[in-house]
This record gives C-alpha cells, structure tokens and sequence, in this order.
C-alpha cells in the first residue's frame, strides 16, 4: 500500500479526533497541568507529567469519537459540522466504535501506572466523557456537565501526586466548571441558529439575549475563586500578575462576543487557549521563585 493510500485510509480517522484542531485537547490540558503543578508544589514528577498528557489527548479524542457516533444525525444539519467524517458517511460507524474501544483500552493501560484514589477519579471521569454528547439532548445545560468532564481530571493529579484530595483541589475543580460553562457557551453561541431548528439545547440558548452578560458574570466568579485560590496557598505577585493578564483576555472576549458576529464567537472561545496558558505560567511562576 502506498504512502498516499495510507493517509486517504487514516485521514477520516484524525479528523473524528480533531487531530487538525487541538483547541480542545489543550483547554483540557491546561488545567490538568495547573492541578499538577499546585499538587506537587512546583514541576511534577516527569512520569506523571507523561502519563497525564497522554490520557488527556486519550480521553479528548475518545470523547470527540462518542460526540460523533451520537451526533451524526445532528452535525449533517450544522454548518459547521456538516463535513464531519460520519456525517459525510466517510467512514462506517462501527469502525468508528472500534476506533473510540481502542482509544479507551489505550487509556485504561495508563491507570496500570496510577494509585487506586486516581483509578477511581479516572473512572468517574471516563462515565462523565462517555455521557456527555447525550446530555444535550436532554438538558440546557450540557456546557456545565462538560465542566465537570473536563474538571475532572484535577482531583485526579492531586489524588496521584498527594494520594489525597484537599480543599484547594476541589475550589480548582469550580474554577475549571466556571471556565468551561464560559468559554463552551461562546462555542455554542457559533452554533445557536442551527441548534434551535434542530432541537439541540445548550446554554446558549438558554441563556438567550442574556448570553454576554451571564458569561461575563461567570467569568467574574472565576475570577473571584481564583483570588480566594491564591490567599488559600499564599501565592505571591507573579501568581495575581497573571489574573490581571486573565482579566484583560475576558474583557477582550467580551468585545468580541458584543460584535454579534458569528465567526467573532468562535475568536471569542479558541482566545481561551491564552487564558489557560496564561494561568499555567502564573502558578508555574509563582511556585517557582519566591518573592
């Protein structure tokens, strides 16, 4: 089989994981890596710090798998996802449920190297992954059921790295649902027009002409519990410089979101890398050198 054969054969298969968009493989990330760092202290054992990556890139393309295999019917009516690779029939659907079977087996041979509190953590996560694409079939509030999904992976560095889950780690596991509910609401804004017709719920839509405003106030108690975090583990200067820069991302996300303008909200929502990164830097930093 040729090399070109190979990658017409593989290409369907990357997409149904988003391996061209890693947007939601790194918002996933980040909070993962800002659990590690607080747990430990500083730079986490290198071990953990593999092993944790490669279960979020896991567990998001899994997730991406069971979203589509769920959806198929939905996305051939959203613009934006009408070229997906089951929507488009490009692939069958049970390779597609073989494919998210392997993914989760290669997931499931990562918990072998973790404590039993993280296996369970892991497991729960794994239910919240798994049950998530329903959610909207069901529930205006699908963005919050994704926070936790994603959030979950907190109590787990912590659980690993601590063998317990404290106080701080659970404020950290607010925090992430707080962000998530905001910046997958800008996501679902994109989609709005399309969800209605369609019977598909979100925030979005719930929330209606509210949408920036309530975002904004999410974004607010986020911020409120990140200063509480910090004063909770005595994080010096370096830590509150960041949720200045945080501030002034969602102060520009906001304009971007009053644009009303639909390719506005998905600038809005992919910025939230920065903020993830910025935050990241903050509480690497700051454990780093003491002031």
């Amino acid at each position: 089989m040729s090399l070109k054969n190979i990658l017409t054969t593989i290409d369907p298969y990357l997409k149904l994981i988003r391996f061209d968009r890693p947007i939601g493989t790194l918002l996933l990330l980040w909070p993962t890596l800002w659990a590690l760092w607080l747990a430990a202290g500083g730079i986490p054992p290198i071990k953990y710090l593999i092993i944790f990556t490669l279960g979020v890139f896991l567990m998001r393309s899994a997730g991406c798998v069971i979203n589509d295999i769920a959806d198929r019917k939905f996305d051939s009516k959203v613009q934006r996802t009408k070229n997906r690779p089951l929507a488009q029939n490009q692939l069958p659907v049970l390779n597609a449920m073989i494919f998210f079977v392997v993914l989760m087996l290669c997931a499931v041979v990562l918990l072998i190297f973790l404590n039993s509190l993280s296996i369970k953590v892991a497991l729960v996560a794994a239910f919240f992954a798994i049950t998530y694409p329903f959610m909207k079939r069901y529930t205006y509030l699908p963005q919050i059921y994704l926070g936790i999904a994603f959030a979950l992976s907190i109590p787990m560095a912590y659980a690993q790295i601590q063998n317990t889950i404290p106080a701080e780690a659970w404020l950290l596991f607010i925090i992430n649902i707080f962000w998530t509910t905001a910046y997958d609401t800008m996501y679902a804004m994109v989609d709005r027009e399309d969800d209605e017709k369609i019977g598909v719920k979100s925030t979005a839509i719930l929330f209606g002409d509210l949408d920036i405003i309530i975002t904004s106030v999410i974004q607010s108690m986020m911020l409120l519990a990140l200063l509480l975090l910090g004063k909770k583990l005595g994080l010096n200067i370096y830590y509150y410089w960041g949720l200045l820069v945080v501030l002034i991302l969602f102060i520009f996300q906001n304009k971007l979101l009053r644009s009303r303008k639909t390719e506005n909200y998905f600038k809005a929502f992919l910025n939230n890398n920065w903020v993830g990164l910025v935050l990241f830097l903050a509480i690497a930093v700051a454990l780093q050198f003491e002031i």
